[in-house]
Parts: structure tokens; C-alpha cells; sequence
């Protein structure tokens, strides 16, 4: 069954036009003209009541972009978002380090880029449909990545899509594959990839400066208050159109008080933290392992503490996955330092970040300290000569030469990233409250999980939350098989791979 509404409509009405042309896999501008040096690339921007604002200047201020579309299923936040990029944008400071890029400005003596028409869309089917777009990005909810994803592949634009690109693992890995059928260019939003100083010092590690990797810990220890609880959900608002704005969740009007943000702490529709902020140290710390598949085995702890609210997804967390050779480690606090303080935890002086643990130092950040902490050395990135510029700047590179290897952060890094976010939720969410001898119990083996966990355990005592009383969820330990990406012999785990997904919105079995 195929509900992509590219293959229904784009795709038939393309088809006629590359025959004409003799053409083959190009978007559905470049049928008649393919997109080059001298030619502006045209791009739409789907989503944009946060996140998505920053793609809207990057595009409007980019030299060799137009940006020409914009879709969000908000009407006042497509209204507001529309009004900004009409706005003239102010010239760039800092020159682009992207000769694609710039050789292609027209306008490059000029102190304003020219403002281009902009149409209006609340259907992103309506939008992918628009045969003048060459790429859209998107920064959605996460329940959307994908399905867009494929859904874009599939109509023949390039895809920027913000992390996680997946709100499951299975629907990830279907994203890659539409990349790589419809040989499309896809970047995930994992903005690190393109820091000259992570990658400069990220090569340093690997070249074995500071010995074997032992454990990649990625730390989200970032303040989350309470959503607050509603008796009922609360009505709509006018402006948005549900149906569209659930896509493949399901249709029903959110149980909380605030309708944007919010999603992220529900099942339906977000990750929780360690897969919205985490999402980053994540991809770092599987990136300092070289890691290129999901661990074998993966285990979470944590719960819901220092509030009661409507939120679903835990705000204190630890995962642990398990590589045989090594380990990488994450962990979430969304409570602060101690009570009525602002101030976070740190670990290794990392609050939101990545601590690389090797066998004669570790690198906290982007500085490497030897065991006894003391500095060794501290990345600039200036070393990354031919680094390609920004993030934006590597997908519009990569969208002119046709190079998958030119992007920093390809789909596929994206999706194995964000599954291992995914694969530590799943662990959570088929998880039972234990008390603590339960707990140590069952991770007396792991040195480092035990040492994490006495540290998670100090971090709500200082929050007045006393696990003895307040029992944290004890995850199972799930073994998977990293090349079909399916847990062994689980079958209540692997049914959390996917989802059920509403018709119209369903991300297709064979792209």
C-alpha cells in the first residue's frame, strides 16, 4: 500500500517531462535545467514555530538560495513566519568559507539579497507538489522527519531535516533508503558535524593520541520544569489544523496546556530530551566511538521526578549501550543543581555536551586532559583548512555537487544517531519501577553503569527525591542484531521499532 503522494501525483505528472528531456533522477525543476554554478537553488521551509525560524534566515540571507515556500499547519504561525522572511535581510558579517556558494551571488556588491516572491502552503503535500522546488527543509515535530523525508526523496528535492530525523527506528531507516533510491542529498540538522574544533579534536582522538576509546558519554543535563496537568484537553487552537499537524500520530487534540513544544514529552509525538537536545551528544559520542551501527545491547533507567505533571517521556535518564568493545553512556537531568537554584550538574565540567573516556586521558568538550586532569590540549578547529562552512552552507554544497560524501552529516548518520535515542526509550518504556537492589542488581557487572547510576541517585537526593520512596524505571536489557536493526527474540520490543500509522501519513514499506 502506497499513500505517498509523490508517486500519485508528482511523480506521474514528471514522468511525461523527463521522457521529453531524456532525463532521469532530477528534481522535478531540473527536468528541464539542472541546477548549477551560475543557477539559483529554490527552497521551501516546512515547520518553523521554533527551530524552523533559523532555517528561514539562513536560506533568505544564503547567496544562490531563493527561498520561495512556506508551509506550517499553523496559520498564525505561518502568517508570523511569512512576515519575517519578507523582512530584507541584513547583509552577512562574516563572508561565506563555501565557494559554491558564493560564486554564484549576483548580488554580491549589494548591502541587502533581493526579496523573492513566497508562496503560502498549510498542506506540505500541496508544497512538495510546487515543480519550481529544488530542496525543502523542515524542522517539524519529530513525528513528521521522516515521512517527509520520504515523501520529499520521492518528489525529487533535496531534504535538510532536523533531528531526530526519525520518531522510530524503522521509519529512519526508510528515509536512508529513499535518499539513496531517489539519490537525493539529505542532511541532518546535527549542527556539530560541521564544528571545525569537535571534528579537529574528534580526528586527534581517533589517531589514538589518547589511547583506546573506552566510553563516549553524551550529557543533556539541561533545566525542564513542569507542563503543569489539565483535567481535559484543551480546546484547539483556531489557527491550527489538527489533522495535519498529527500526520501519522494519531488524531486527537493534545492533552496539555500549552499545544507547541510541549510535544516533546509525549509518546505520540516526541523523544523526550534524548532525543531532542540529547539527540546531539548522542551523534558526537557515537561519532568520538566510530561507531556505524546500533549497539548490540542497550539498557535505560530513570523516571519522571521533582514534579507531577501530564508529561510522559522521563526528565532523568540514563542509557547504556553496550558496543562489546566499548561503551557509550547518555544521560538526561532535566532537574537543576539542587532545589530554587538555576544552576546545572556538570560532569568533567561537561553540562551539555560530550566526555570521551580513553585509556591515558579523555576529552571533555573540545579540551583533552590526561588522567589526572590535567590540560593537554585545547581544539580551535583552525587546523580544518578545507572545512565547507556552515551547516546550511555543507547541504547547498553538497545539493551542487551531487556528493553524498560532501555532506558532514548525511541521512544515514542521522538515522543511527537518533535510533540509538530511540532504542534507549524503548528500553525505558518497557521498563518496571525497582527499588535500588533491583537496580544494582541488575547492573553489578558494569562498572560504569553502577558508577553512573550512584551519581543519578545523588542528583535527585539533592532534588529532595528519595528513590527509595519514588521508584526510578528499571529498563530491560535488549539485545538487537545491528545489520537487520531488530531486537532478538523481543517481540514486545520490536513492536516499538515502528508505529501504526494514519492514513493518509503513512511512511511507505518500500519507498
Amino acid at each position: 500500500m502506497h499513500q505517498s503522494i509523490s508517486r500519485r501525483s508528482v511523480l506521474k505528472r514528471t514522468a511525461a517531462t523527463a521522457t521529453a528531456f531524456g532525463l532521469s533522477g532530477l528534481s522535478a525543476r531540473a527536468y528541464s535545467q539542472v541546477v548549477g554554478s551560475n543557477e539559483d537553488i529554490h527552497i521551501g521551509v516546512i515547520g518553523f514555530n521554533g527551530r524552523g525560524v533559523s532555517h528561514i534566515d539562513a536560506w533568505k540571507k544564503m547567496k544562490g538560495v531563493r527561498l520561495v515556500a512556506l508551509c506550517d499547519a499553523d496559520e498564525k504561525v505561518l502568517n508570523k513566519g511569512y512576515d519575517h522572511a519578507m523582512k530584507p535581510a541584513s547583509p552577512t558579517t562574516k563572508p561565506s568559507t563555501q565557494p559554491a556558494v558564493a560564486e554564484v551571488s549576483t548580488a554580491a556588491t549589494q548591502p541587502e539579497k533581493p526579496i523573492y516572491a513566497i508562496e503560502k502552503y498549510h498542506d506540505l503535500r500541496k508544497l512538495l507538489d510546487n515543480k519550481h522546488l529544488d530542496a525543502i527543509s523542515t524542522a517539524t515535530p519529530n513525528h513528521w522527519h521522516s515521512l517527509i523525508t520520504v515523501w520529499g526523496c520521492q518528489a525529487g528535492k533535496d531534504v535538510y531535516v532536523e533531528k531526530p530525523v526519525s520518531h522510530n527506528v524503522w521509519e529512519g531507516r526508510k528515509s536512508v533508503e529513499a535518499a539513496r533510491k531517489y539519490n537525493r542529498i539529505v542532511q541532518t540538522g546535527t549542527q556539530n558535524r560541521s564544528n571545525p574544533a569537535v571534528t579537529e579534536a574528534f580526528k586527534w582522538v581517533h589517531e589514538g593520541n589518547l589511547g583506546k576509546v573506552l566510553i563516549a558519554r553524551g550529557l543533556c543535563y539541561k533545566r525542564r520544569g513542569s507542563i503543569g496537568k489539565v483535567e481535559a484537553a484543551p480546546p484547539v487552537p483556531a489557527s491550527i489544523d489538527l489533522d495535519l499537524w498529527c500526520g501519522p500520530s494519531p488524531k486527537e487534540a493534545p492533552h496539555r496546556k500549552q499545544f507547541h513544544y510541549d510535544w516533546h514529552w509525549f509518546w505520540a509525538t516526541g523523544c523526550g530530551d534524548i532525543g531532542n537536545q540529547g539527540i546531539h551528544e548522542m551523534d558526537k559520542s557515537r561519532w568520538a566511538l566510530g561507531k556505524n551501527t546500533l549497539a548490540p545491547r542497550v539498557l535505560s533507567i530513570g523516571g519522571r521526578f521533582g514534579y507531577d505533571d501530564d508529561g510522559q517521556t522521563p526528565n532523568t535518564q540514563f542509557a547504556v549501550h553496550d558496543y562489546g568493545d566499548s561503551l557509550l553512556i547518555f544521560e538526561v537531568r532535566g532537574l537543576a543543581l539542587e532545589p530554587g537554584s538555576q544552576k546545572m550538574d556538570n560532569y568533567k565540567g561537561e553540562t551539555i555536551g560530550q566526555v570521551i573516556e580513553c585509556e591515558n586521558g579523555y576529552l571533555s568538550g573540545t579540551v583533552a586532559y590526561d588522567n589526572d586532569g590535567k590540560e593537554i590540549r585545547n581544539f580551535n578547529g583552525k587546523s580544518e583548512e578545507h572545512f565547507e562552512g556552515d551547516h546550511f552552507a555543507n547541504f547547498i554544497h553538497a545539493v551542487r555537487s551531487r556528493k553524498v560524501s560532501d555532506l558532514h552529516a548525511d541521512i544515514l548518520e542521522g538515522h543511527l544517531s537518533s535510533a540509538l535515542c530511540h532504542t534507549s526509550n524503548i528500553s525505558y518504556r518497557l521498563g518496571q519501577k525497582s527499588d535500588q537492589g533491583e537496580i544494582k542488581d541488575a547492573i553489578k557487572s558494569d562498572k560504569a553503569a553502577m558508577e553512573t547510576f550512584e551519581r543519578f541517585q545523588a542528583h535527585l537526593a539533592k532534588n529532595e527525591v528519595d528513590i527509595t520512596m519514588e521508584k526510578a524505571t528499571l529498563g530491560p536489557l535488549l539485545t538487537m542484531d545491528p545489520k537487520t536493526e531488530r531486537f532478538i527474540d523481543n517481540a514486545e520490543a520490536n513492536a516499538l521499532l515502528s508505529r501504526a500509522y494514519r492514513k493518509p501519513f503513512v511512511v511507505p514499506a518500500s519507498v
